[in-house]
């Protein structure tokens, strides 16, 4: 039996249930490893407080979430030690892939793991991670953050078992397939591992690890119960500033059309848990853990097997099962049959990509096809239907200007959504417009903290930091002042 601890670096200082933390956990539990988990979230010195920003620019409604929460006044550091002076573990775990990668400050994970454990004795546990920076770029990971010993691109559920497996029997790691690490300064890279094809052999996710102070979560002003989950991985488009190209591309996703965006071939990439899994996961998740609130983390929910969502949303129907959800989708996908469907499955909300409203600047620079009439229809359906809608907005892309930013402004007041999320535009090695910004010499190569809800990274001359945040700080308010 190996130990691993796994370490959730959360900073926003809000209970976020990281998909890949359940997902490994109970996949080297079910192999016979001990897991535990070290989470950072609710530590005062450490936490940059988001919910308190996001409230503060409106994206949040004000809400009791405090009361139910508590921060820890020791010192982070003092803690993490006594937890590894403890369990004593062999591996230590941070950062990872899984359908969560646009949310929750997950890019930078590796970051801040590698921060925490910068001033800690780990004694010989083997210090792995992974994740998007990780399977973009794994030499400038490595180069930047020097106290790595190896690296797992792509998905790492079943390749950090293995190694686990492997340091159980004190056998070699270093042909593991999909792993990487420097040997004399030199970047070795090992064959890529296979796609994990069925996402039923990771299930059920261990939602247990998590302290319950995790599960409560503030909602359009209330406080609910809930997790993040997964019904599927992938997407089947491929925008020139969305890390999802970075796993397609890993993958072999690489060729695609040049009239909506979407991958070739993208039936293997997309994939989903059955119906089934699905369910039994959120009754569990439901009855057992009072969860009464799901974020879908899907990257597009509805391009999910529609077989697959039908066949769910009839167990609903049947079982009566008392949750509700939060989806994110294109424009394109809402129609009255599919409103008919996600009424079935108990959708709450729906979250979906604006960026910005210049239609042409979307498809020449962000290689995304959304039809603006489409936009427009999506939301009134909505309205119409009572789901909620959130409009998500990117501001401060490599070749934008401050007029773009007005014009999404208008866009949004004529959309009227009933919530507004601003996200800063951030450079995510390994996609197109990362290298774009680049270029322009509006971004380093490698960018540290890259926190697109948190700050911009921007050394732009004309849309600025101090310009940035003032459209992030009054974004939403220049929005409804319309009203």
């Amino acid at each position: 039996m190996s130990k691993i601890l796994l370490i959730n670096p959360n900073k926003w200082g809000r209970g976020i249930t990281h998909i890949w933390i359940a997902t490994h956990s109970q996949i080297l539990k079910m192999n016979g490893h001990s897991v535990e988990l070290f989470d950072a979230t609710f530590y005062a010195d450490w936490s940059d407080h988001e919910i308190e920003f996001s409230t503060k620019t409106q994206m949040f409604q004000k809400s009791d979430y405090k009361k139910y929460v508590s921060f820890k006044n020791s010192p982070i550091h003092k803690d993490l030690q006594k937890k590894i002076d403890e369990f004593k573990p062999d591996i230590i775990f941070w950062s990872a892939l899984s359908s969560h990668i646009h949310a929750e400050g997950e890019y930078v994970n590796i970051e801040n793991g590698y921060d925490l454990l910068s001033k800690i004795n780990c004694y010989e546990a083997i210090k792995i991670t992974g994740g998007l920076q990780a399977t973009a770029s794994p030499y400038l990971v490595l180069k930047n953050l020097s106290k790595i010993d190896y690296l797992i691109r792509g998905e790492s559920e079943l390749v950090l078992t293995e190694i686990a497996n492997k340091i159980n029997c004190k056998d070699s790691i270093l042909g593991v397939e999909g792993i990487a690490y420097l040997k004399d300064q030199k970047l070795v890279e090992n064959k890529k591992q296979k796609i994990i094809n069925n996402l039923d052999v990771l299930s059920p996710y261990d939602y247990d690890i998590f302290d319950d102070m995790t599960f409560y979560r503030a909602y359009n002003g209330k406080i609910v119960r809930a997790v993040d989950f997964e019904f599927s991985r992938g997407c089947i488009y491929s925008c020139a500033y969305c890390v999802e190209t970075v796993i397609q591309k890993y993958y072999g996703f690489e060729e695609r059309s040049n009239k909506s965006g979407a991958i070739k071939n993208f039936k293997s990439y997309l994939r989903s848990k059955s119906a089934e899994t699905i369910y039994n996961e959120l009754e569990y998740l439901s009855t057992k853990k009072n969860i009464e609130f799901i974020r879908c983390q899907d990257t597009n929910f509805l391009t999910n097997d529609r077989n697959i969502l039908i066949e769910l949303a009839d167990l609903f129907q049947k079982k009566k099962l008392n949750i509700r959800l939060y989806i994110e989708t294109r424009p394109e996908g809402i129609n009255k049959k599919s409103i008919e469907l996600l009424k079935k499955l108990n959708v709450d909300g729906i979250g979906m990509g604006i960026e910005l409203s210049a239609e042409t600047f979307r498809e020449n620079e962000l290689d995304r096809f959304a039809n603006q009439e489409k936009t427009i229809n999506a939301f009134k359906i909505l309205k119409e239907s009572n789901i909620k809608r959130t409009s998500y907005n990117v501001i401060g892309f490599p070749n934008q200007n401050e007029e773009s930013i007005l014009e999404t402004i208008k866009f949004n007041q004529l959309l009227d959504p009933d919530n507004i999320t601003i996200a800063f535009y951030s450079p995510y090695i390994g996609t197109k417009q990362q290298k774009v910004g680049v270029d322009l010499k509006v971004f380093n190569q490698y960018e540290f903290g890259a926190d697109a809800m948190l700050r911009t990274n921007t050394k732009s001359s004309h849309l600025t930091e101090e310009k940035l945040n003032y459209y992030k700080n009054n974004f939403v308010d220049l929005v409804r002042k319309v009203k």
